[in-house]
């Protein structure tokens, strides 16, 4: 059974429900009500009764009512001298001896029995005690019981049919944006795993399952363009060294060499050894950081702290190089600059971005500003370097591709897509723009963390 037929059944059983209890209540007050508000005019009619009668013949200590005013009317008097027997009056009223007993210990008594409501009352009048009894058919909460229920029947049908129709529409406005969900999920496959899910902007939890789903199509597709291009980009840039390393070896062996040549091409398969290195170590990071990251610790990262950490190790790397930091729109609050994250990965993904930027500018000052919201920290990094061709802008997360114009830099291509990857492992976003001879500007955007 589907979510949105369980959710319309439970929204119904709780609609009758509320319906049948709220129906119940009223029709047991109403029905209280008109029973305490009958036996309060019985015992207002008791004194006239009494009054009415007194001057009658008494016969066996019965004294005749007066004419009828209510349905089935019916008035007893009896002379009360303290006998608590009974049994006279019980044959004359057909009351149990019960009320009688009660209505001596409380001087008043009430009866129910088939329609007839009793009231009895002990006076005193003229120095003697009379037990007067009262009763009759209370017509009007008869006929207002049958209104009432033929009322609340009709309610109940009515509420209930507006309870389906509310419920229908209900159920389908609140699960349509599930639906829409569905149906952009259905339409992500390994061929267009690029397309994300819309958020509405609300926060709320729909905007949530959106969120997380796209973090996950940000991880899968960080996984999957990795290892799908890593056998082919590790065959095409191992190659190169390794052929430079059989290619040396074989020419050395062909013949018997002076020990100059046997040196200098010690030195050749020395280098594109360590070529072959790095360029293993870094295609073996960039498949690591691929994944999901369940096995990074995270912890608390401080982001001006970073930066200046990361413009000192640049320094150290490039004495040459001038960073001019922007920290003019910190937050007062510090607890606006951290994020939840991995110091060591942060400081790769940070330095990677700026040690480009001067590569690519030569040394021309590189800008990084620190900005901060309530719910993202901003890092811009601006250069006025060599830029990338437009139409090369698509392929800059390639594994190994460098524009056609940084050639006469050193490099391998893997810095920007592990440095993405990075990123996307905090749950923060890389955008790069670029105008060729113009300059660069990264910004990286990451959550703030919740503490």
């Amino acid at each position: 059974m589907k979510i949105q037929v369980k959710s319309n059944l439970l929204l119904l059983t709780s609609f009758f429900l509320i319906i049948l209890v709220f129906g119940g209540f009223v029709y047991f007050f109403e029905n209280t009500y008109s029973k305490d508000d009958f036996y309060k005019l019985l015992e207002a009619h008791i004194d006239t009764v009494l009054k009415g009668t007194i001057n009658e013949k008494q016969k066996d200590g019965l004294i005749q009512g007066l004419e009828s005013e209510f349905t089935n009317e019916k008035n007893f008097v009896f002379e009360y001298s303290g006998d608590t027997d009974f049994k006279f009056e019980v044959q004359v009223t057909k009351l149990p001896i019960d009320f009688f007993n009660n209505l001596v210990t409380n001087k008043q008594a009430e009866y129910f029995n088939n329609k007839i409501y009793f009231k009895g009352k002990i006076i005193n009048l003229h120095n003697k005690n009379y037990i007067v009894v009262s009763s009759a058919e209370n017509f009007l909460l008869q006929h207002q019981k049958r209104y009432l229920t033929k009322t609340l029947w009709v309610l109940v049908i009515l509420a209930s049919v507006l309870a389906v129709i509310i419920s229908f529409f209900l159920m389908r406005f609140v699960f349509r944006p599930l639906t829409q969900i569905t149906e952009k999920v259905k339409q992500i496959n390994l061929e267009n795993l690029h397309l994300r899910l819309e958020e509405k902007g609300e926060s709320d939890e729909l905007d949530e399952l959106v969120n997380t789903f796209n973090n996950m199509l940000n991880r899968m597709e960080t996984s999957f363009n990795t290892q799908n291009n890593f056998i082919s980009n590790a065959s095409h840039e191992l190659r190169t060294p390794l052929t430079a390393i059989i290619g040396g070896a074989d020419v050395a062996l062909n013949k018997t060499r002076t020990i100059e040549e046997y040196v200098e091409t010690l030195k050749v398969i020395l280098e594109e050894a360590e070529n072959l290195d790095k360029k293993t170590q870094a295609l073996l990071f960039l498949a690591q950081t691929g994944f999901n990251g369940k096995t990074v610790k995270f912890d608390k990262v401080r982001m001006d702290q970073l930066l200046w950490d990361v413009k000192a190790t640049t320094e150290k790397i490039n004495p040459k190089s001038k960073i001019v930091m922007d920290m003019s729109r910190l937050p007062e609050n510090h607890m606006k600059l951290k994020v939840k994250g991995n110091n060591q990965l942060l400081h790769l993904a940070v330095s990677n971005i700026i040690i480009n930027a001067c590569k690519y500018s030569k040394n021309d000052p590189v800008n990084v500003s620190l900005d901060s919201t309530d719910n993202h920290i901003l890092l811009l990094i601006k250069d006025t370097g060599i830029g990338i061709p437009e139409n090369e802008m698509d392929y800059i997360y390639d594994p190994f591709f460098r524009a056609s114009n940084s050639k006469n830099f050193e490099g391998y291509g893997i810095g920007l897509p592990l440095t993405r990857n990075i990123i996307r492992m905090h749950g923060g976003e890389l955008q790069v723009s670029s105008i060729q001879n113009v300059g660069t500007t990264v910004q990286i955007k990451l959550p703030v963390g919740q503490f």
